[in-house]
């Protein structure tokens, strides 16, 4: 009998679509933090998103920094002062251009949802949340909570063995 070959480590879906997440905020063009967000559905990509200035719009460094940056606005707080559109907006906005339905899909986030991208998570019908950094908005959580939905941090999903 021939030996057999040792199975490579595969990811687990988790990491899987979490280091797609990674390598879509490479894409980002925001001087404060690089996001991504990959939206999935039945283990199948559905969508992406990394946060930058909307098609056609100047993107902060092309216009001399950033204005929240100027202004000393902290992070999670005062969004509406941005130029640039959020990695979850951008991912749900590519689904709905697609006509593609993420009701009861997961979304893989490189940081922890704002207030106002956690609004279009409940909204769109997305029942699964993975991050793996935090962000500075409680207001978040505790209407992501009050949805019914948990926001489970990536490093805790791959110590306890949870894998989608």
């Amino acid at each position: 009998m021939a030996k057999s070959e040792p199975l490579v480590k595969r990811p687990t879906w988790d990491e899987y679509f979490m280091q797609m997440a990674e390598l879509t905020a490479q894409r980002s063009t925001c001087l404060r933090r690089h996001v991504g967000a990959v939206i999935v559905q039945d283990k199948h990509v559905v969508a992406t998103g990394y946060n930058g200035a909307p098609k056609g719009v100047a993107h902060c460094a092309e216009i001399g920094g950033c204005l929240r940056e100027k202004m000393g606005i902290p992070s999670g707080e005062r969004h509406e002062l941005c130029r640039a559109l959020h990695a979850e907006q951008n991912a749900i906005i590519q689904a709905a251009t697609l006509a593609q339905s993420i009701e009861g899909a997961s979304i893989y986030i490189t940081h922890q949802p704002c207030i106002i991208c956690a609004k279009m998570i409940i909204n769109a019908g997305i029942k699964r949340i993975v991050v793996k950094e935090g962000y500075p908005d409680e207001m978040s959580v505790r209407m992501l909570d009050e949805a019914g939905l948990k926001i489970v941090m990536f490093n805790e999903v791959e110590e306890y063995g949870v894998h989608q």
